[in-house]
């Protein structure tokens, strides 16, 4: 099962790490066959969030929310369940000054739903 690590701290935190660290992790993750596909993000400053309400496109520069934490990058593990995915997590050297967040991802393209799904109701 896929599972998104998503990587979260405050950005003068995150910039303490050693990128070198980073990419040893992503090294051994990759040769065990844990990791699909990982980048860090840049700085928060540099996002664009849009919106589309009754038809119309809102850009603003910045991040959704005014937060502590920003998001600072991601890995896509593979991992035989969220046990496993937690390990793995545990090991990302920016869990030591920020958190990751753990989510499965959602097979949509292999089991999409409709917008009567009971499930879309709640």
């Amino acid at each position: 099962m896929k599972y998104l690590c998503l990587v979260y701290g405050e950005e003068k935190n995150i910039q303490t790490m050693d990128d070198h660290e980073c990419l040893a992790f992503d090294q051994g993750l990759r040769a065990g066959g844990k990791c699909i596909a990982s980048e860090a993000l840049q700085p928060v400053e540099t996002a664009t969030t849009l919106r589309v309400r009754n038809g119309k496109l809102s850009v603003s520069d910045g991040p959704f929310a005014e937060t502590k934490e920003q998001l600072a990058g991601f890995y896509l593990v593979e991992a035989r369940d969220l046990n496993e995915a937690i390990q793995l997590a545990s090991k990302i050297p920016p869990a030591r000054v920020g958190s990751i967040e753990v989510r499965p991802v959602r097979p949509i393209r292999e089991n999409p739903r409709s917008a009567g799904d009971p499930l879309l109701q709640k």
